[in-house]
């Protein structure tokens, strides 16, 4: 009998207060077509009620992949615990993703957990553990003394627990039972073997079968085609038709938002390099490229999303990769893509030209234990205590991602974005820069809103170095605090950096070094 059936058959035997995973990656690997179809029901039903939405990645763009922005509806959602979520401004609307609302009114159950730990947490539902257990995170939003990772007021229960084992403090993560997982490949037979070769990632899409079927859950399945039985060899199918209960085919579905299909994101074929996007002169540009002569040839670099995701593109405009040269730069992100460039903005998470893809929990194997040596990634507060804050700032509750596993396990740390935000306005040309309007909100804050890393912790504690690098200066983290280290040509330091500043420096160097002026041309 062939399980390929209706996508409203597929969402129909969902049952009111059950537990429904799903993932994707931004746009990529979603399967928006159930996700809409489980959104669509309630509208026109009122059913399923008080559903738990269990989310390892931000799934959706909450743009042209809505993704867990179609379940974002009050009385469908009860809670939700998600690795990431989707915050930015639609540029067609102008308005922020429904579920961002409910969060902010404080109508669902909310938390935000370390992607690492989202993932690693499927395999204890997989072999029926009792739950996942990590030093990753401690004395950050995620430890119970910090928050324990509660995004609303109505999040009050302890899904996290601190607890000692041999002596050491631990955050302990238990486990309970999912009952469906809605996942996506590439194709399906009738059996519901499932492969994922047009895939660029496959984030934890097994993890979320293994978990479901453990718990005795029903998996549902989104490809975008269909083959014969026996038609692949069996080393194609990643996941057995016996742990599938239903298939959906959609034809149309994207790859992401703005890209229908493009195999250069698998290597089905390769891309040039100079047809690669050149990102356009900017502040970002600018920390990009200073950035980027922290990077260093032959060692596993892991690069996060925001400002330091245009890391690899201005190298690439630079001709670094030229003449082959790009195999001596080892390029990954959290998501699982090996080599090839890191690309940004949407299409973050999947390289072009990879060599590799590894599955998302594997990956943060890799990343827990400690094989991306550097890693760069953005920032939105470094507060005066050494702590830095990607997690919740202002109206935006994006969460940590992969950040805390990717900053506590790295070895070289560069942390990238404009000084201030909020109506910065700069021009960039011969060599200088102009700072014609500051913005609002100054990032070096005295206390950060939350607390995603303790770099300097890592500092005096895990022989970690780190540096900050934005537009008009840079700075070093050393085991007594901020130095700065390089001031940006036409930039007046006191006025610029120091009065911008809730404090101050431990150190200026004296002299003080100006960036290059190559930056700025």
């Amino acid at each position: 009998m062939s399980k390929i059936i209706d996508v409203a058959e597929a969402v129909g035997g969902i049952a009111d207060g059950a537990t429904v995973a799903s993932v994707g990656v931004i746009g990529w690997v979603t399967p928006d077509k159930v996700l809409k179809a489980l959104g669509d029901r309630f509208r026109a039903t009122g059913y399923p009620r008080n559903l738990t939405f269990y989310f390892p990645v931000g799934t959706g763009d909450a743009q042209g992949i809505r993704g867990m922005d179609h379940v974002a509806q009050e009385g469908l959602m009860k809670r939700i615990i998600a690795g990431s979520y989707i915050n930015p401004l639609d540029p067609r609307t102008n308005r922020r993703p429904e579920l961002m609302r409910l969060i902010r009114e404080n109508r669902v159950e909310a938390y935000s957990w370390p992607i690492g730990a989202s993932m690693h947490w499927l395999r204890e539902v997989a072999r029926k553990g009792p739950g996942y257990l990590t030093q990753v995170g401690l004395g950050t939003y995620i430890d119970p003394a910090h928050g324990g990772g509660r995004f609303t007021a109505r999040a009050t229960e302890e899904l996290v627990r601190k607890v000692e084992f041999d002596g050491k403090p631990y955050l302990y993560y238990p486990s309970w039972p999912i009952d469906v997982a809605i996942v996506r490949a590439s194709t399906a037979d009738e059996h519901g073997n499932l492969s994922f070769e047009d895939e660029p990632l496959v984030s934890s899409n097994i993890g979320l079968v293994l978990a479901a079927k453990a718990s005795g859950g029903r998996v549902i399945a989104q490809v975008r085609r269909v083959t014969g039985s026996g038609e692949r060899p069996a080393s194609m199918v990643t996941i057995p038709g016996m742990f599938v209960d239903a298939v959906v085919v959609d034809p149309d579905m994207m790859m992401s938002t703005g890209i229908p299909f493009d195999p250069a994101y698998f290597s089905g074929q390769r891309s040039p390099l100079s047809a690669l996007p050149k990102p356009p002169q900017s502040p970002d540009k600018v920390i990009a490229a200073r950035a980027a002569r922290e990077v260093a040839k032959r060692q596993l670099s892991i690069f996060g999303f925001g400002a330091a995701a245009d890391i690899p593109l201005v190298m690439a405009e630079q001709g670094l990769f030229d003449d082959g040269a790009l195999a001596d730069y080892w390029f990954t992100t959290e998501h699982g893509s090996y080599g090839g460039v890191v690309m940004s903005g949407w299409q973050f998470s999947a390289n072009i030209n990879p060599d590799a893809i590894l599955d998302g929990i594997y990956q943060f194997d890799a990343i827990d234990g400690g094989l991306c040596e550097f890693a760069a990634l953005a920032f939105a507060q470094f507060d005066s205590h050494g702590s830095v804050n990607v997690s919740r700032f202002g109206a935006a509750n994006p969460g940590a991602g992969g950040f805390i596993d990717i900053a506590q396990n790295a070895k070289r740390l560069v942390f990238t974005g404009t000084f201030t935000t909020g109506g910065l306005d700069i021009a960039i040309a011969d060599g200088r820069l102009d700072i014609r309007q500051d913005g609002k909100i100054s990032k070096f804050v005295r206390d950060a809103e939350s607390v995603t890393y303790r770099v300097l912790d890592g500092v005096r504690y895990r022989d970690q170095s780190a540096l900050l690098v934005t537009e008009r200066a840079v700075f070093q983290v050393t085991s007594d605090g901020l130095v700065l280290s390089e001031i940006a040509p036409g930039v007046d330091v006191r006025r610029h950096v120091l009065e911008r500043m809730e404090y101050q420096p431990i150190q200026i160097l004296d002299p003080l070094p100006v960036m290059d002026a190559a930056l700025f041309r």
